[in-house]
């Protein structure tokens, strides 16, 4: 638990892997504990104590609510949300997030379903854009960034959006996804490619407040993912309650949805109503 830097991240890249579910090393306190319970062991019971109170140290000030105020609180109110391509109901998913109140909705993995979303969305948000397959609709006037480019095919986008209190730069990203093989482990080596490119553009921004949104393929404790991740925070670490799950949507297990910030003050940070996707829509309201 706290040494999980010392894992290599050598072949099958293990350190990440447990860097990922780091949270779920909870699961080793009942697993003494019944070895306690066959074995009449005080060694274990103590054993048990010791990796209770290792994980509460770690862990413990994640499960407190942080937020300032649930309904309130901040400036911008921002959700962001991997769609699923085959998802069998988009124009549902459209109407919860318009519903939501956000004033920025981020949209990842659009596919074939981009025009329906740019259908129904259009009704809150005037204003939106799409690069591939991400999106951003937002209730105030955005500039188009283009593209970032970290991989073959457009799966970022850089924004500005003009707020009533000034301008706030928004990346939404989409990292390629991890895939586990028997023969190589667990492949992040596309998305550690991408997330490199994403930091190179991150740095490069001007502007002092800045909103990173998307699906990250991985959590912030992961490694590979700290050239994204440093110098940013999370607005579920410092405004949440809990560890903010948010995949696969049926029984959470990681939270691979993003929202960081930089400039800005997370106020409440949440988690929405399951859509058609597997993925759970993220929110937060940030004070600019």
């Amino acid at each position: 638990m706290v040494g999980h830097r010392l894992v290599p991240d050598g072949p099958g890249h293990l350190g990440s892997l447990v860097e990922s579910f780091l949270p779920w090393t909870a699961l080793v306190v009942p697993v003494l504990l019944l070895c306690a319970l066959l074995r009449r062991s005080a060694t274990a019971v103590v054993a048990a104590a010791v990796a209770t109170a290792v994980w509460g140290s770690v862990f413990g000030g994640t499960l407190v609510d942080k937020s300032a105020e649930r309904a309130g609180g901040g400036d911008l109110t921002v959700v962001t949300h991997n769609v699923d391509e085959h998802n069998p109901d988009p124009a549902g998913t459209a109407r919860a997030l318009a519903a939501s109140g956000a004033d920025v909705v981020a949209l990842e993995e659009l596919g074939d379903a981009t025009d329906t979303y740019r259908k129904v969305l259009a009704s809150r948000y005037r204003y939106a854009v799409v690069r591939g397959t991400v999106g951003l609709w937002s209730r105030y006037p955005v500039d188009d960034g283009g593209p970032v480019d970290i991989a073959p095919w457009p799966r970022a986008l850089k924004a500005t959006v003009h707020t009533p209190r000034g301008p706030v730069a928004f990346f939404v990203a989409h990292l390629l996804s991890v895939r586990f093989s028997t023969a190589s482990g667990f492949g992040v080596g596309a998305r550690d490619a991408a997330a490199l490119r994403l930091a190179d553009a991150l740095r490069a921004e001007k502007l002092p407040r800045l909103v990173v949104v998307g699906d990250f393929n991985g959590t912030t404790d992961d490694r590979a993912l700290a050239p994204v991740t440093s110098g940013l925070r999370s607005a579920q670490a410092e405004a949440g309650a809990g560890f903010g799950f948010s995949w696969p949507a049926a029984f959470p297990v990681a939270r691979i949805d993003q929202i960081l910030v930089r400039g800005v003050d997370p106020r409440s940070a949440w988690s929405l109503p399951a859509t058609g996707s597997d993925h759970l829509p993220v929110a937060a309201s940030l004070r600019l």
